[in-house]
C-alpha cells in the first residue's frame, strides 16, 4: 500500500531513461510500432544507460528551462542541494506503531544495540496495528525500495511479511509511509514476547536499514 501522496515519486536513476521520457514521446511512433510487432526483441535489446548523478541529469538539459523546472518540481529540491554523489541513501528517522489500543508510539532511529532487546511496544491479542516509517532519500533516486519483516518467538520463526514501498527521489521534506495493517494472533499460545528483524533493500540490493526489535502480545481485556 502506497501512502506517499505528499510527494511525487521518480523513476530509476539510470541516465537517459528517466528524464528523457517526455522527449522520447515526441519522436514519433515508428519505434513503438516496431516494439509492438516484436515485444521479445524489444525486451532483449534494451540496455539501461550508466548510472548518473541527479546533478548530471539536470545539467544534461540545462538549456531547456521548462524541462529543468519540471525536474526540480519532481525532485522537490533545487540544483544547489545536489552533491553529485551517485549512490542513493535512505536515512530512516523513526519507526512508529499505530493501534487503537494506545494510539501512536514513535521510536527514533537508529536504535542502540542494547535497546534491541527491550520491548518497544505491547499489543493486545486480536488487535489491529500498522507500522509507520519516516525517512529521507539523499543524493540520488532510490528504485524499488522494499521491506521484509521476520518475527520469532522462543527462537522459532512464526511470521514473515514483505512488501514494496516504491521508488523515491531526493526531497527536502521526509517521506511518511504506512505499512499494511496487520492483526495480532489470539490465544494463550500467542501471548508473550517476540523478536523481529525489519530490513529494507532496493532494486540494486543495497541494504538501507536492518532493525532488530522486540514487542509483546498481552491478554485481551
Amino acid at each position: 500500500m502506497m501512502d506517499c501522496g505528499k510527494k511525487e515519486e521518480a523513476g530509476p536513476s539510470h541516465g537517459g531513461v528517466t528524464w528523457d521520457k517526455r522527449k522520447e514521446e515526441e519522436d514519433g511512433e515508428s519505434e513503438e510500432d516496431d516494439h509492438h510487432q516484436d515485444p521479445s526483441a524489444a525486451a532483449t535489446s534494451f540496455i539501461p544507460g550508466p548510472l548518473l548523478s541527479l546533478k548530471d541529469q539536470i545539467e544534461k538539459d540545462k538549456e531547456d528551462e521548462s524541462l529543468r523546472r519540471w525536474k526540480e518540481k519532481l525532485l522537490g529540491c533545487l540544483e544547489s542541494d545536489l552533491d553529485g554523489q551517485m549512490e542513493p541513501e535512505v536515512k530512516f528517522h523513526s519507526v512508529g506503531i499505530l493501534s487503537s489500543d494506545f494510539g501512536e508510539i514513535n521510536t527514533p532511529l537508529p536504535i542502540k544495540e542494547e535497546q534491541s532487546n527491550y520491548v518497544l511496544f505491547t499489543l493486545r491479542e486480536g488487535s489491529e496495528y500498522r507500522l509507520k516509517l519516516t525517512f529521507s532519500v539523499l543524493h540520488n533516486i532510490v528504485s524499488g525500495l522494499a521491506y521484509t519483516n521476520i518475527v520469532w518467538k522462543a527462537g522459532l520463526q512464526v511470521d514473515q511479511s514483505k512488501g514494496m514501498l516504491g521508488t523515491f527521489a531526493p526531497h527536502r521534506e521526509p517521506y511518511i509511509h504506512m505499512l499494511e495493517e496487520e492483526t495480532t494472533p489470539s490465544g494463550a499460545l500467542a501471548r508473550g514476547t517476540y523478536t523481529a528483524k525489519l530490513k529494507f533493500m532496493d532494486d540494486d540490493k543495497r541494504c538501507h536499514l536492518e532493525l532488530n526489535y522486540s514487542f509483546e502480545i498481552s491478554k485481551a481485556r
